[in-house]
Formats: C-alpha cells, sequence, structure tokens
C-alpha cells in the first residue's frame, strides 16, 4: 500500500469514529505513519477536497493544527454538482476517483458505481477511436448519473 493511500486511510478512520469530523497535528501524524508532513500536506490538498465532499480548516504555529469535516449534502445536489463539474471530456482514472468519492459519500450504492464504472471503463472503449474515447466517457458517465438522479 502507498504512504498517500495509507495517510487518507488513516484520516478516513478518524472520521468515522469522530462522527465526521477530525483534527489532527501534521507533524504528529507524520510520526505515527513514518513519512514527512509534505505528504500529509499531499493527501489532504488531494483527497479531501470540497469537491469530494470535506471541509478543511487549519490553524498554523506550535498548537497547529488541521480540522478536516466531512459534508453532508443532499444526494440530487451532489450529482447535479458532479454533472454540472464534468466538462466535455472524462479520463477513466478521474471517472474512477469520482465513482470512488460519490460511494464512500453514499450519493452512490455499490451497484449504481459498479454499473457506472463497467460503462465508463477503458476496456469498454477499445474498439473506439483514442481521440474519442474521453468525450464518449464523459456523456455517458453523466447521462448515467441522470438517470441515477431521476429515480432518488
Amino acid at each position: 500500500m502507498k504512504i498517500s493511500d495509507s495517510v487518507a486511510n488513516y484520516i478516513l478512520e478518524l472520521l468515522e469514529t469522530d462522527h465526521g469530523s477530525a483534527e489532527i497535528q501534521r507533524n504528529e501524524l507524520a510520526n505515527i505513519l513514518g513519512c514527512v508532513p509534505s505528504q500529509i500536506n499531499y493527501v489532504i490538498t488531494s483527497r479531501f477536497t470540497p469537491e469530494q465532499g470535506y471541509i478543511v480548516e487549519s490553524r498554523r504555529g506550535g498548537g497547529g493544527y488541521i480540522r478536516i469535516t466531512r459534508i453532508t449534502v443532499d444526494p440530487k445536489e451532489s450529482i447535479m454538482h458532479i454533472v454540472n463539474s464534468i466538462g466535455k471530456t472524462l479520463d477513466s482514472a478521474t471517472a474512477r476517483a469520482m465513482l470512488t468519492n460519490m460511494l464512500q459519500s453514499g450519493i452512490l450504492d455499490k451497484k449504481e458505481a459498479r454499473l457506472i464504472h463497467a460503462a465508463t471503463a477503458n476496456r469498454t472503449y477499445a474498439s473506439v477511436p483514442q481521440e474519442m474515447r474521453d468525450t464518449l466517457r464523459a456523456t455517458v458517465f453523466k447521462e448515467m448519473l441522470m438517470i441515477i438522479l431521476d429515480s432518488k
């Protein structure tokens, strides 16, 4: 397991045990996980963003901390925000990350996420010309989310 995955999993566990909010000290967490503090920063800025359903606050100094809070939002609003945030193209890795985030936040159930993943995976587009794949993937991803939105 990569160190960034370990950091993210540790923070997610803290969020679960603290009912959606966790306060950490970057240096202390780096010591616990055996990494450098900049890796903590990287994970927080890349995996705990508002788009992924988190608010991050920080205070610098000797008693400084980083507070991460999971945002609870209406699934319909979240789906519309995600649909609107997808541009004309969507690569496979970004689609997979978005599905993981929607599954973790409860916006999608496991079956919905698996169906969308199957419809947007690279192997699904093997016969489609390379230059058209990401455009087609974005369209399919958005259309599937809109159908799920109608059923919620």
